[in-house]
């Protein structure tokens, strides 16, 4: 009997700050690889003692914008296949098994995998449809683009959705969550520069990315907590047109 053929090396890269309550999580997800990579930010809890613990190798480097952190983290791997997560995200045993069997014969340069979101108090409902994003890549083939505030991975081609799921532990709280969308629109600020049509964009994208999340993504599965992130995510689009209308009257813009 023929034995399976060999998966690919493959290094887990995870940037840090302060994350000693999820971190423990997440890089148990990621002892199947063949690396870990972890550059903190300076962190000034238990992050660096966590990640030594589960053998990460750990580097450190001072925050200089999340694209830019994240690439200098990924050219620290040493082989050419990388699963990127976050700190406060873990990849499901299922995903696991599911990249281990894609990378013996990969199929594609990158692979847009399905992340399931933690809303408030809950995981979501089965039926609610996932968030695909690309964190598994050859970096010889891609690297994070240049957006400031949601930077993301990049590959020469197309990628494929792989269903490896991993979870994302969001804000345990309301009042995390609307902090965070008024500490982003306040960064995207610095990329967006007098869009077309600001007014209408003002008027009719916070209802439409409120519609987007609770019935497109089925987020109504979820009860208050799906109508919740759904809300939280229309104010994030309200945000983030405000604040150039804003900038833009005062004459900053």
């Amino acid at each position: 009997m023929n034995s399976p053929a060999p998966r690919a090396a493959l290094s887990a890269v995870v940037t840090t700050f302060d994350n000693a309550a999820t971190l423990e999580r997440c890089l148990a997800s990621l002892a199947f690889c063949d690396e870990i990579v972890v550059l903190d930010s300076d962190s000034t809890d238990a992050t660096r003692e966590i990640a030594q613990r589960h053998g990460a190798r750990v580097d450190v480097e001072p925050f200089k914008g999340y694209g830019p952190q994240k690439q200098s983290a990924i050219d620290r791997a040493r082989h050419d296949w990388v699963l990127l997560l976050d700190a406060d995200e873990h990849l499901s045993e299922a995903g696991r098994a599911a990249i281990e069997r894609e990378l013996r014969a990969p199929r594609a340069d990158g692979y847009r995998l399905p992340r399931q979101e933690w809303l408030f108090w809950r995981w979501p409902h089965p039926l609610t449809r996932p968030n695909w994003q690309l964190r598994l890549f050859r970096r010889s083939r891609g690297r994070m683009n240049a957006v400031p505030v949601h930077a993301a991975p990049e590959i020469d081609g197309e990628p494929v959705d792989l269903n490896a799921p991993f979870l994302h532990y969001g804000e345990p709280r309301l009042q995390d969550r609307v902090d965070k969308v008024n500490r982003y629109s306040s960064g995207l600020l610095e990329r967006k520069r007098r869009p077309a049509l600001l007014g209408m964009r003002l008027l009719l994208y916070p209802p439409f990315a409120f519609a987007k999340l609770y019935f497109g993504k089925r987020y109504f599965l979820n009860g208050w907590a799906g109508y919740f992130a759904a809300k939280t995510q229309a104010f994030y689009a309200f945000l983030k047109y405000a604040k150039i209308l804003e900038s833009q009257r005062k004459g900053d813009l």
